[in-house]
């Protein structure tokens, strides 16, 4: 999951940039129109350059339709935003934000992957404690959001996960703009790393295309390691691994690559040099548009090779 450390090295890049500010080199670059929507502690104090297309960004003219949804769990009732391309009937993609949860930069996503021909479901992880938004408009390095956050993602274990799953999956088979004829993929984004793969584990059958960005605890000591569950499953993987996440954890993309090999699945597994943890939503500290726009182009590749 999106542990501690990862917090840290996004505590430590706001500081960094921060301290450029300070000095006249000015504050990152977001993508166009985010600004008044991010959270206050995202917000740079500078004057922004010109708009730039960025990942999850919707730059395409195809219509879509676009919705808030409630799903109904065994554990209670999901928020989720439901996007999908107006007519016509496309494989379904089920989307894990990350640790900061359903919010504008994720409906983006959502609606940009739709209009590259998918119906797509972001949804709300932490439903059983709160509605989206789950994270507070104030600083990310404020002990109290902070301690929160790590709460609301230490509440999901492999058993809420694979619930979640099947439950989102029958939801998105009952709708009209799923085409259930074709195998479905599903993302995720630092803690939703793990949760995509317990998803390929808990329905083999039905996902046929996972990709995790900067995933936070796919490879772990417990019995209940994410990596070990790859036996069970039969989709196509995209590792997108943070250069950060990768120093900490050299060993990890190695035992990825083997356990795939040894269940005969396609997997791509890349560490992305010079992209931090959090690189790829628009709206974290750490983005990189570079970076997130090639695994923006690894993903689609993916999606349009698994679920042909």
């Amino acid at each position: 999951m999106c542990d501690d450390d990862s917090f840290d090295d996004l505590l430590a890049y706001r500081l960094r940039d921060e301290t450029l500010s300070r000095r006249g080199f000015g504050a990152m670059t977001l993508g166009a129109g985010l600004v008044s929507l991010l959270p206050s502690a995202c917000k740079p104090s500078d004057p922004q350059p010109p708009p730039v297309i960025a990942s999850g960004t919707s730059i395409s003219t195809t219509p879509t339709t676009e919705s808030e949804v409630s799903i109904v769990t065994p554990d209670g009732t999901c928020d989720a935003y439901f996007v999908h391309r107006t007519t016509g009937a496309d494989p379904a993609v089920l989307i894990w934000p990350d640790i900061f949860g359903l919010r504008p930069a994720f409906r983006q996503m959502g609606k940009r992957l739709a209009e590259a021909g998918y119906a797509v479901l972001v949804v709300n992880p932490f439903y059983r404690i709160k509605k989206a938004p789950t994270s507070e408009r104030t600083s990310m390095d404020d002990p109290a959001i902070r301690d929160a956050l790590m709460t609301m993602a230490r509440s999901l274990t492999p058993d809420t996960a694979a619930t979640d799953a099947k439950a989102f999956t029958g939801w998105l088979d009952q709708q009209a703009a799923v085409n259930k004829s074709r195998k479905m993929g599903t993302t995720g984004y630092c803690m939703g790393g793990p949760l995509v793969m317990r998803t390929a584990a808990a329905l083999p059958d039905r996902v046929g295309a996972a990709a995790s960005f900067h995933g936070g605890g796919l490879v772990t000591d417990k019995p209940d390691s994410p990596h070990l569950s790859i036996p069970k499953m039969k989709a196509h993987f995209l590792i997108a691994i943070a250069s950060n996440d990768d120093a900490k954890q050299p060993d990890a993309k190695g035992a990825l690559k083997e356990a795939f090999a040894k269940a005969s699945l396609p997997a791509e597994v890349e560490v992305y040099e010079g992209a931090l943890h959090g690189w790829c939503p628009t709206d974290s500290q750490a983005y990189n548009k570079d970076g997130a726009e090639k695994a923006w182009g690894r993903l689609i590749a993916l999606l349009k090779e698994a679920l042909a």
